[in-house]
C-alpha cells in the first residue's frame, strides 16, 4: 500500500475513520497540515499521490453506511470528492533549457 513519507518529527494528520476528520486537529480531511505533509511526502510522485489520494476517496465512501446519524446527514459524495482528491496544485511543465 502506498503511504505517505513522514515530514521531519512532526505527526502525520491522518483521516479518523468513518468520519474523515483529522486525528491531530479535527478538521475535515485532508486539513491544511494534511495538504502540506502529502505534497512534501510525495514531491516529484504526483501520480503516487493521485492513487494514494484515490484510495483514500474509495475509503471514505464506503465508510458512509456505518456514519453516526448523531453527527448529521453524511456528506455528500461529491464533497467528499472535492476535498479529497481536487485541492492539489496544478503540475509545474517542465522548465525550458
Amino acid at each position: 500500500m502506498i503511504e505517505p513519507k513522514p515530514v521531519a518529527s512532526r505527526q502525520l494528520h491522518l483521516p479518523l475513520r468513518p468520519v474523515w476528520c483529522c486525528r491531530i486537529c479535527a478538521q475535515p480531511w485532508p486539513c491544511a497540515d494534511a495538504r502540506l505533509d502529502l505534497t512534501v511526502g510525495f514531491r516529484h510522485q504526483r501520480i503516487a499521490l493521485m492513487l494514494y489520494l484515490g484510495t483514500q476517496f474509495v475509503d471514505a465512501i464506503s465508510d458512509l453506511h456505518v456514519y453516526d446519524s448523531a453527527l448529521g446527514p453524511p456528506p455528500d459524495v461529491r464533497a467528499i470528492f472535492d476535498r479529497i482528491m481536487c485541492w492539489m496544485p496544478p503540475e509545474r511543465p517542465p522548465a525550458e533549457t
